[in-house]
């Protein structure tokens, strides 16, 4: 029942005004995400972009990251300086009020950039905002501008000193406020690294410098790549046997709208991977521009396979999925008023986009395959392998639609279902073998927890066919168990049957081979969920110590070692090691591995995906050689005490 109304209480005191940054601080989910890893490392890239937003308008080509040793990082770049004189508005210097004042910045007219990521205005000031302080230094016109803030407060009047050196810039040193960020401020390199070498491809010429001063050795690393895009693809498909080695490039510009193509097919590749950039901003979700290329693509591989006349007049048309079957693509292009779909700006809405990139692409490609005959017949001849195979596996993929989840009841018989058919809190376990199986069964709460076993280790996708993934057992009891659909239809969330898939392997060297195995399914299937974040490893113990009737697990080398060294020289204790699953008792597995109050889950993310895909075709493709060479690079630097996977 609604309580009863109250008109004398809630009056004008009870309504809340937050000034200046203080709803940045009472709601920072809303401006950066959240207040966990992601919105942390999101902090640098605010800071970041507005530099590159000088590079985008030929004023900046050095930018240099670094994390210092107290937690603080400072981004220096030589572009034209905040301004400082005094806004006529706030009758605060520029400065100041692009610190503290949300929605203020120099990209919402067209007078001081003619096209920038940062849009919403609220990048600087958030950071400002969110941080314990920051300190803003800009050298512009021979002077030194500097000027402190602490949690969004100037600490202050802006200082200002001549001098005789011509530099020009802005640097901006923070340090996050633990306040907001309470499960930790520490930065990881290879997040920013990833971002960091990504915003350098798609900025030929400009240099990015990313140092870690937090310990004595320090690192370094300078992300500076001319031939832009072109490079990016070459670093994709490094360890691929391309078609064609040369890469396609498509540039150019029309009503103020850039657009940059590169494009390459490889023969040991069955999937795609096109990443679209809108304003250096990772369009995930698609958008006008990666419309106009599938759509050009598709066109102009039909068009050159008629002309070759290995398509005849009575055959149907390649699909776009068919022609695009092993193509390594970056799109980026540059829009002076983009159209975000959403606050988070993962989807470009610009209509005039599409016609620009489908008339770009269309010229450069039909011209380039018209010079270069083998290659045209090359890339044809790979689309049609493609279309014979999908054409081989339809009737495989009936089997699945008739066997679907979503259209009948049959599931698989090796499944063990939880009661409740709430998606958002039902959880699946796949684990390996019946006697993990066995024990995971009688362990798990059957209310939210279904329990799928999979004989021995499943398929290795990236080197199989359509045909062959859709005639294996484990793979349909996959498919079929979670209410996958169908590989390269558009994902449903509504089918599917549990939002925390949790991979449940034992914690050895044959257990991290089928992780993955199945890492590699789901990321080559249904790259979606693991976008989404639905995929998770369980984390199973390796050792339990009993000392007396206490007893303690332990989840790696190292944490064994750590727990022994807080007992006496001269205690007794006892150390059992679990060799898999199936030697625990359920109430065992349940306490350390399948409890949600106290096992522990990593959740799989992607921060970096070109460099995810490079990986997988490195160690699960074809090709030994990249493999061989992968691990006698890394394989020496691996300590066995870091696997606590």
């Amino acid at each position: 029942m609604p309580q009863t109304l109250n008109t004398e209480t809630y009056n004008a005191d009870k309504i809340q005004v937050l000034e200046g940054l203080e709803a940045v601080r009472k709601r920072p989910g809303m401006y950066i995400g959240s207040t966990g890893p992601k919105g942390l490392h999101h902090l640098v890239f605010e800071v970041v972009d507005n530099s590159v937003d000088e590079a985008l308008g030929g004023y900046c080509d050095r930018i240099l990251v670094e994390l210092l040793a107290d937690g603080s990082v400072s981004v220096t770049d030589n572009g034209r300086g905040i301004p400082t004189d005094v806004h006529p508005k706030t009758g605060k210097s520029a400065l100041e009020t692009v610190m503290t004042v949300l929605h203020a910045g120099g990209k919402f007219g067209s007078g001081s950039y003619k096209v920038s990521g940062g849009l919403h205005g609220v990048g600087v000031s958030v950071v400002n905002a969110l941080s314990e302080w920051v300190e803003v230094t800009v050298w512009r016109q021979q002077q030194v501008f500097a000027q402190r803030y602490e949690r969004g407060t100037p600490k202050g009047d802006l200082s200002s000193q001549k001098t005789d050196a011509p530099r020009r810039g802005t640097q901006v040193r923070f340090k996050p406020d633990t306040q907001i960020f309470t499960g930790g401020t520490e930065f990881e390199f290879a997040i920013l690294a990833g971002r960091l070498r990504e915003l350098a491809y798609l900025n030929a010429g400009v240099a990015i410098e990313f140092c870690d001063r937090r310990s004595g050795e320090g690192k370094q690393e300078i992300y500076c790549y001319e031939g832009g895009i072109r490079e990016y693809v070459a670093y994709m498909t490094h360890e691929k046997e391309p078609i064609h080695p040369d890469i396609i490039y498509v540039h150019g510009e029309r009503d103020q709208v850039q657009v940059e193509v590169a494009l390459q097919w490889c023969t040991d590749a069955y999937n795609d991977n096109i990443l679209g950039f809108a304003n250096n901003i990772r369009t995930i979700d698609g958008g006008t521009h990666l419309e106009g290329l599938k759509a050009v693509l598709t066109r102009t591989i039909n068009t050159t396979a008629r002309k070759l006349k290995k398509l005849k007049d009575g055959d149907a048309n390649l699909a776009g999925e068919n022609v695009r079957e092993g193509l390594t693509a970056v799109i980026s292009v540059k829009v002076p008023e983009p159209e975000f779909e959403g606050q988070t700006k993962t989807k470009l809405g610009n209509t005039e986009v599409r016609g620009i990139v489908d008339s770009f692409v269309g010229e450069v490609l039909a011209e380039y395959l018209e010079f270069h005959p083998p290659i045209a017949a090359a890339v044809v001849d790979k689309a049609i392998q493609a279309f014979n195979a999908a054409e081989a596996a339809r009737r495989a993929r009936e089997l699945v639609r008739r066997k679907s989840a979503l259209e009948s009841s049959t599931l698989p018989g090796k499944l063990a279902d939880c009661s409740s058919r709430d998606p958002r809190e039902s959880e699946i376990f796949i684990v390996e073998g019946d006697s993990a199986g066995g024990s995971a069964k009688q362990g798990r709460d059957r209310h939210f927890q279904a329990i799928l076993p999979l004989r021995g280790k499943v398929l290795n996708i990236e080197k199989a066919d359509e045909s062959k993934i859709y005639k294996n057992n484990e793979i349909q009891a996959l498919i079929t168990g979670l209410g996958l659909g169908i590989k390269g239809e558009e994902f449903s969330i509504q089918q599917l049957r549990y939002h925390k898939i949790i991979l449940l392997a034992d914690a050895d060297v044959d257990g991290a081979h089928i992780r993955t195995l199945l890492l590699t399914f789901f990321y080559r299937y249904q790259r979606q969920l693991v976008d989404q974040g639905f995929i998770y490893i369980g984390c199973p113990p390796l050792y339990k110590v009993e000392r007396g009737r206490n007893a303690q697990y332990c989840f790696s080398d190292r944490d064994l070692q750590a727990h022994l060294a807080t007992f006496p020289a001269n205690a007794n204790y006892t150390i059992q090691r679990f060799k898999g699953l199936g030697e625990m008792m359920p109430q065992q597995l349940w306490d350390t591995t399948m409890n949600p109050e106290t096992r522990m889950l990593k959740q799989i993310t992607i921060e970096d995906a070109a460099e995810a895909d490079r990986i997988f075709t490195i160690l699960m493709g074809d090709r030994v050689a990249p493999r061989r060479e992968f691990i006698e690079t890394h394989g020496s630097k691996l300590d066995l005490a870091d696997l606590d996977i």
